[in-house]
């Protein structure tokens, strides 16, 4: 049975459990005018023994021998690095070809190249569209006309979306899949002390998941979901996803969100925040985030979370031996950082932890800093496998506010 069949069954035997909605809520039925097709959205890095993504794309795309259209748009140079990604996806069993459509193409008018009935053709008619990393505005800039009106190539990437094919991204290719992406960011620190602007640190992606959910990848390693929210709150978003490196979410087209490859992704829940424009600095009170683990399930429709079978048997309980020390975080920005400080939290008696993220010693003004606070709420609650161990941890408030950490040690 292909590997789609298989999730589609898994979705509707495993039990959901509520994330914003009522228990028991089923699945919403794919739009009669929406992509019959999915998307395979990759948090950069993908290793070429990553056999559950790669196997995954080929699949989604029609299977063996199927045509997967590669575009290096992305790359500095696309040639070798389409090469490459053509070369993994036949090892899997496809029948994959490069689209040369690149800004950096050497020898090439993308322009012209971008509305060449022929290279449409080749890309209509193939199962499948694979984007590579690199940077993502050369993505746009070379599938986007100068007046925002889609090339003849984009309108048959969406063709293929449309008629049930497959569109993946790496990393740049996962970053243009919302309809804002991050353009030339700032890093994350310095975005959440100057925000974000339109035509800068932001810009239009392609938007293939839609207009309500924001996409931003390399997410945990880098600590990117701090520079997530500032975009979120400019421009209106209320849920965003941000997902981990050499791992991926298959969204199918009724907008189930399943987690395949190393690690997880993070899910971002603005819909009761609040923000105090009176403060100085940037601020947020009642976010919600969760962690979801691979394999976990995630239904944009109806917004319920179903368990990795790992995990199915295995939410945690309130337990007296747990730890009672404080639960803190001196980079909250750092590898991983935010996931280990959310896992110790639900693995202790503490109600709440603490993450700092400081602009450094080596900046202008090392003194200042965010707070970041994670707390469980009576809605929190958290999944754990036994072998390997692994979390699967959801709805815990965050809080951020600005601190003056010189101004801060110095009041004790």
């Amino acid at each position: 049975m292909r590997m789609a069949l298989k999730f589609l069954f898994h979705a509707a035997l495993m039990l959901a459990m509520p994330l914003g909605a009522t228990a028991g809520s089923s699945s919403a039925p794919a739009p009669a005018d929406g992509p019959r097709g999915s998307l395979v959205i990759i948090g950069g890095n993908l290793r070429p023994d990553n056999d559950d993504v790669w196997q995954r794309i080929v699949a989604l795309a029609g299977g063996k021998g199927a045509r997967i259209a590669v575009f290096a748009s992305a790359a500095a140079d696309p040639a070798p690095v389409a090469a490459a990604i053509v070369g993994f996806l036949n090892q899997y069993g496809a029948d994959a070809f490069q689209v040369p459509l690149a800004v950096k193409l050497a020898d090439s008018d993308y322009r012209k190249a971008a509305d060449d009935p022929l290279l449409a053709d080749a890309v209509r008619s193939a199962g499948g569209v694979f984007f590579s990393g690199g940077d993502q505005a050369r993505i746009t800039q070379a599938l986007v006309r100068a007046d925002g009106s889609r090339s003849a190539v984009l309108d048959a990437v969406w063709e293929v979306y449309r008629k049930g094919g497959v569109v993946a991204g790496n990393s740049a290719g996962a970053a243009v899949m919302s309809s804002t992406m991050f353009y030339a960011p700032k890093t994350v620190f310095a975005t959440l002390r100057g925000g974000v602007t339109e035509g800068q640190e932001i810009a239009p992606g392609l938007g293939f998941i839609g207009d309500d959910v924001f996409v931003d990848q390399h997410f945990l390693v880098r600590g990117r979901f701090a520079r997530m929210i500032p975009a979120m709150l400019k421009k209106g978003y209320k849920y965003g996803l941000g997902i981990d490196e050499n791992t991926a979410m298959v969204v199918d087209s009724r907008r189930r969100v399943e987690i395949v490859g190393s690690k997880g992704a993070l899910l971002v829940d603005l819909t009761r925040a609040t923000t105090d424009g009176a403060s100085a600095g940037f601020n947020v009170s009642n976010a919600v985030i969760s962690y979801l683990d691979r394999g976990d399930l995630y239904d944009l429709a109806t917004h319920t979370f179903t368990p990795s079978d790992a995990k199915a048997g295995g939410k945690l309980k309130p337990r007296k031996d747990l730890l009672a020390a404080p639960v803190f975080s001196p980079d909250i920005l750092g590898r991983n950082a935010l996931v280990e400080l959310m896992e110790n939290l639900v693995n202790s008696r503490r109600s709440e932890a603490i993450g700092i993220a400081t602009s450094g010693r080596n900046t202008p003004l090392p003194e200042l800093g965010f707070q970041f606070t994670l707390s469980k709420t009576r809605d929190s609650a958290g999944y754990a496998s036994a072998a390997p161990q692994s979390y699967s941890i959801l709805r815990m408030r965050l809080d951020i506010r600005p601190l003056d950490i010189g101004h801060s040690l110095g009041a004790q």
